[in-house]
């Protein structure tokens, strides 16, 4: 947004980031992305409520709170979602968000590389998309043995056919993060009608009547009132969004007045349909020589970093995501299942490791019909929200977890993985060969399912009055008030979030600018008539 928006000389913007410069190893090191997640310096460190459909657990929910946000910390994987997904939001009442309306936007946010289809591919955008080297053998053993199993080889996940199995895309370029802050603010930085304060919290937009005039800036404990001349632009995401618009009056009257706060603008529905991603581990034993284990003791780590700082090369300068694809349970229409494919068994968020060298598929439902919220606790600023995912809430959530391990399991099992079977025989690591029936399935995604780290959906957009935003993201019932963030979707996507959110916020600075692409139209999407070893679970 700050980006597109300074093109034009008579528009002065102010950027306000709560957090400080992405200028650091761990955040520009692709492999390094554990770090960052964990650190209180780049992190807001939000929990969720306990879920009791979780075994009582409450689940780690990191945002970044650094220059470029989430996209300095995640961990990079390039997914746009199902074309049917966007259609699925025009059907929701967001009117001009369908795949064709969208899909010009994904190509101008994108700079990719390789022999890929023009028609859905973009090569002159300001993030850079790469794929990784492919040099381990498990990643292309993993897609030939999903061929194997039945399902389609992709050669473009992000292309004409998402369902199926291929290599996946990273934000990576020679090497290094490509965040929003490097792909889009870095460029500009020295724009004289552009302005960053950074390590500098918003406590709340400004109001007079029901517009917006400005914020009120909280930097070490000193306030400061800006005056917005034109427009107020949220985007603090799916938790810092809503928590922003309720600390301002806008949200549920009557949660509002139990914390002492003056409504603006009764909105119901702020800080509702919160969904999320959860995901378990498929983990197996293989041999150490192709498994990334060996890699992760300390001197390993020492000297993959030095090399990454030496030459920008090696095992530093991948997620090491560089393979997965997508399948469809036995009642969706279209994919509703991801597989990231890792070569080592280790969490995450890197703070566990297998006992024996091995290798992951990390899976889960994309489509959950759960719904959560985030909702103020306090009038304070600086104390978090509420954040209650509701997991698990529905039939559909546990059905899909039995049918995404199953056929995770039929990949595993066929001879392209076999080959580096472990030479000790101690084949599944997790949830392990005892786990069959689908009461330990259900016990074991209630102990080990995790956050796939993508919330969204808390302004919903839409053409209804209970709508937060509407279809250009201005929060209804108020004057020169938007949200342009992953808060706004509708419905999470079937994939990760980075690429969808930049496409959100590419498409909604040229409304704002009057300067919409045209829809694009192209071929209808790949999908297969069946999947027949989803079937097999039911």
């Amino acid at each position: 947004m700050a980006n597109r928006l300074s093109e034009q000389d008579d528009c002065r913007v102010l950027l306000v980031e709560a957090g400080g410069s992405d200028f650091h190893p761990f955040i520009r090191m692709p492999s390094a992305f554990s770090l960052p997640m964990n650190s209180k310096r780049f992190n807001w460190f939000y929990h969720a409520r306990p879920s009791s459909t979780l075994a009582g657990r409450a689940l780690h929910c990191p945002r970044g709170k650094v220059i470029g946000g989430s996209s300095s910390i995640n961990g990079m994987v390039w997914v746009r979602g199902n074309p049917a997904d966007f259609d699925r939001w025009e059907t929701l009442g967001a009117g001009g968000w369908s795949y064709r309306d969208v899909l010009p936007y994904f190509k101008k946010s994108e700079r990719t590389s390789g022999n890929l289809d023009p028609v859905f591919r973009g090569t002159d955008g300001a993030l850079a998309v790469s794929r990784g080297s492919m040099s381990n053998p498990l990643y292309e053993a993993f897609i030939a043995a999903s061929v194997e199993a039945g399902f389609d080889r992709s050669e473009d996940l992000n292309g004409h056919q998402q369902e199926g199995f291929g290599e996946f895309e990273m934000s990576v370029e020679n090497g290094i993060r490509c965040s929003s802050a490097r792909a889009y603010l870095s460029p500009i930085q020295n724009r004289p009608n552009l302005q960053v304060l950074q390590n500098t919290s918003v406590a709340q937009v400004l109001f007079d009547g029901n517009r917006a005039t400005g914020i009120q800036l909280n930097k070490r404990g000193y306030r400061q009132q800006i005056t917005a001349n034109t427009e107020v632009l949220l985007s603090a995401g799916a938790i810092g969004s809503p928590q922003l618009l309720q600390l301002s009056g806008v949200g549920n009257a009557a949660q509002l007045k139990k914390l002492g706060i003056a409504t603006v603008m009764h909105s119901p529905e702020v800080g509702e349909n919160l969904q999320d991603h959860l995901e378990v581990y498929l983990q197996q034993a293989c041999s150490p020589k192709q498994s990334l284990n060996r890699q992760l003791g300390l001197i390993s780590k020492g000297l993959i970093g030095a090399r990454w700082l030496l030459t920008r090369g090696g095992l530093g300068a991948t997620n090491h995501f560089e393979a997965g694809g997508f399948a469809r349970s036995s009642h969706a229409k279209w994919p509703d299942i991801q597989y990231h494919f890792l070569p080592a068994a280790i969490s995450y968020d890197g703070k566990s490791r297998a006992e024996s060298p091995g290798f992951q598929l990390h899976t889960g439902p994309m489509k959950s019909p759960s719904r959560g919220s985030v909702s103020v606790c306090s009038s304070d600023p600086t104390v978090h929200p509420c954040i209650d995912f509701n997991y698990m809430s529905h039939d559909y959530d546990w059905h899909t977890f039995r049918e995404a391990i199953e056929i995770g399991r039929s990949i595993i099992a066929q001879p392209s993985l076999v080959q580096y079977a472990d030479k000790f025989g101690r084949g599944e690591l997790q949830p392990g060969a005892n786990i069959t029936t689908h009461q330990q399935i259900d016990d074991f995604v209630r102990q080990n399912a995790e956050s796939a780290y993508h919330p969204c959906g808390t302004c919903r957009m839409g053409d209804d009055d209970a709508a937060v935003v509407d279809s250009e993201g201005s929060v209804r019932g108020t004057e020169g008030l938007r949200v342009i963030d992953a808060s706004i979707f509708p419905e999470i996507p079937n994939g990760n979030l980075n690429a969808p959110t930049i496409m959100v916020a590419e498409k909604l600075a040229d409304a704002i600018l009057g300067r919409l692409l045209p829809p694009e139209s192209v071929p209808s999407p790949v999908y297969k008539e069946t999947s027949k070893v989803a079937k097999t679970v039911e």
